[in-house]
Formats: C-alpha cells, structure tokens, sequence
C-alpha cells in the first residue's frame, strides 16, 4: 500500500482500513504460531502498512484540528 494511496482515502475509509488490517495481522499471527503461515514476511508487511495509516491518519486528524 502506498501513502500516496491513502492520502487519497477519507478518515473513515482509513478506519475501515486499518480495521481490516488489524484483523488480518491477528490472523497471520495466529497461522504464524500454529505453522500454517505462508510466509513470515506477510506479517512484516501488514505491520507497516498499519503504520503508514496510523501516520497519515495522525496527519489528517492534526491538519483538521488546525483549520
């Protein structure tokens, strides 16, 4: 996922987003843990598209306090 991408969204599309990712990092660690995962690097990613949401989301919120 791009930042670029998400800039785009509205904050509520990022909410819905970063639901449905946490749900599926919840999931990767379950899989991870019981050794059905497909890959390890999946959960890395999902990790860091969380974080790019949480900033950006972060951003909009302070952008739209300010104006």
């Amino acid at each position: 996922m791009k930042a670029k991408d998400i800039r785009s969204m509205t904050i509520d599309e990022i909410d819905g987003k970063l639901t449905e990712l946490k749900d599926k990092l919840f999931k990767q660690k379950i899989q991870a843990s019981l050794g059905q995962a497909d890959s390890p690097f999946k959960i890395k990613d999902t990790k860091k598209d969380i974080a790019k949401l949480l900033t950006i989301l972060t951003e909009k919120r302070n952008k739209d306090g300010k104006e």
